[in-house]
């Protein structure tokens, strides 16, 4: 694990930020045995209370057992010419990550000069969002390093949402900032800690990974 502290001029980092804190088009992101749904927050929010019960019961029994999780998402596309087509600042972050000059000193972090691409989302967790335990090692998607960028403006460590790295039985924990970069290898076991209920702050973030191929 590698933690960089003002990864972006504070003026860029605030313009994503801003972004993100203002977005419309959040997904609601959860899983139901293997199958990954995805629900137009709007679409969430025109849920009724017992509908919101049950969907909140299913995806918290399913968290007992096995991957599990619950997040809001804004996708950015692989494609270059969608990303530019798009404009957001989002997308120019992503540009910014896949730079020749940000691709060479990614390499030389991680020490892989076989490293081609950096994919991204952003992601937003609130009260009751969680992410269990796992290791981000999936076959084909050739990644050898996931990074979590924190754009968390005020944030407790009691709250939740921490970035907790395991390791047997030892874990250490990084708590939402703004404006930090973390990046660690894959395969590492971690998760992203329950946001407690009374929680009314949002941990935004963009997330992704290195990877040695191009979509």
């Amino acid at each position: 694990m590698v933690s960089i502290p003002e990864f972006l001029s504070v003026a860029m980092a605030q313009r994503l930020s801003d972004e993100l804190g203002s977005a419309a088009d959040w997904l609601e992101i959860f899983r139901a045995g293997e199958q990954v749904y995805e629900m137009p927050h709007s679409t969430y929010l025109a849920l009724n209370g017992a509908q919101r019960t049950i969907l909140r019961n299913k995806v918290e029994d399913a968290a007992r057992d096995g991957l599990q999780y619950r997040y809001r998402a804004i996708r950015v596309s692989d494609d270059a010419a969608v990303r530019v087509r798009r404009g957001r600042v989002l997308d120019k972050f992503a540009e910014f990550m896949n730079s020749p000059e940000i691709l060479g000193f990614f390499r030389k972090l991680v020490d892989r000069p076989d490293v081609r691409f950096v994919d991204a989302q952003a992601t937003d967790f609130r009260a009751g969002d969680f992410l269990t335990t796992h290791d981000d090692g999936v076959e084909g998607k050739d990644r050898v390093a996931a990074y979590v960028y924190s754009l968390t403006t005020r944030w407790q460590p009691d709250w939740g949402g921490l970035l907790v790295m395991e390791d047997g039985n030892e874990f250490s924990g990084f708590v939402p900032d703004f404006n930090s970069l973390r990046i660690f290898s894959v395969p590492c076991a971690h998760h992203v800690s329950y946001v407690a209920p009374w929680v009314d702050e949002r941990r935004i973030s963009v997330t992704g990974w290195l990877r040695t191929q191009i979509p």
